[in-house]
């Protein structure tokens, strides 16, 4: 394992043992693993990860070296997007060669990574159909399901941008006849499982199906809760503040679910999510 590498980001993240290890374990456990080599649980091991923001990947012997440089530049693409950093994730991707790939599962990830990218930046819509299409027409679609919803996500989107809402609707309608019971076995597919139920729970606030969109961001949360993943509960979270604003809920309830949602952003360290929610704190305490 390579312990040299989680202390060099722990190092670069500023943070002490103590500091990293609060409300994970003891700094002694943490001072075990770093300076003895003594490895804690799983668990702990994925919370300390979680928080550094260091894909537990990074910790293990390479393998499969052929595609190792491919997987490390798409997961970095793959978790900016997580973060709302649309243009770091397109530079990443421009990095990519998709003629050197040949990888079915691979060409599928470049091709939605791709596409969520041009739709957040609002790119033609043509060319984003395009690349959405390369996934829903590759031969081997039929084993990756996960790909599939992903692409039905980003049609339902675009059209949700056209304004056409029945439209939409018909994609996300799709989605949502499978994404709850979707199975995970792979801290990834936990990330695209999260992208898809965010992104419907938007769309239903969109047209004012509030009871369905907060069913939606609460499963968000609970699938964060359950796999100790902290990257969507502040985007979650937010999304229930917005409903509770538009449902016109009390001042007290929204700041509360202005709040909940600042500490999840801040150990994410988050900046464009703190930036909108002090903006929306700003508002229910002025104008609301």
């Amino acid at each position: 394992m390579n312990i040299e590498r989680f202390i060099e980001v722990r190092k670069q993240k500023g943070l002490v043992q103590s500091e990293l290890a609060e409300g994970i374990c003891t700094q002694a456990t943490l001072s075990r693993f770093e300076n003895n080599g003594q490895v804690p649980s799983l668990k702990i091991l994925i919370k300390l990860c979680n928080r550094l923001e260091l894909p537990l990947s990074e910790l293990f012997p390479k393998v499969g070296v052929k595609h190792s440089k491919l997987k490390e530049l798409m997961e970095e693409a793959e978790f900016s997007l997580i973060l709302s950093e649309y243009e770091k994730a397109g530079n990443l991707l421009e990095k990519i060669d998709l003629n050197l790939i040949d990888n079915s599962e691979l060409t599928m990830r470049y091709h939605y990574l791709k596409a969520f990218v041009m739709i957040y930046n609002k790119h033609s819509t043509i060319d984003t159909l395009y690349e959405l299409d390369q996934i829903l027409l590759d031969n081997h679609i039929n084993q990756h399901e996960l790909y599939k919803l992903l692409a039905y996500t980003g049609s339902g989107i675009i059209f949700k941008q056209l304004d056409e809402l029945e439209k939409a609707e018909f994609y996300f309608a799709k989605v949502l006849d499978r994404i709850y019971d979707f199975p995970t076995n792979h801290m990834e597919e936990v990330w695209r499982v999260l992208h898809i139920v965010f992104e419907c729970s938007k769309f239903y606030a969109h047209i004012d199906e509030i009871d369905i969109s907060n069913a939606l961001a609460e499963h968000a949360i609970s699938i964060c809760s359950d796999n100790h993943v902290t990257y969507y509960l502040a985007r979650a979270a937010i999304q229930l503040a917005k409903n509770a604003i538009t449902i016109k809920e009390s001042k007290d309830t929204i700041l509360a679910l202005i709040y909940d949602a600042r500490a999840y952003s801040k150990i994410n360290r988050n900046k464009i999510a703190l930036k909108e929610l002090d903006e929306m704190e700003k508002y229910i305490k002025n104008e609301y």
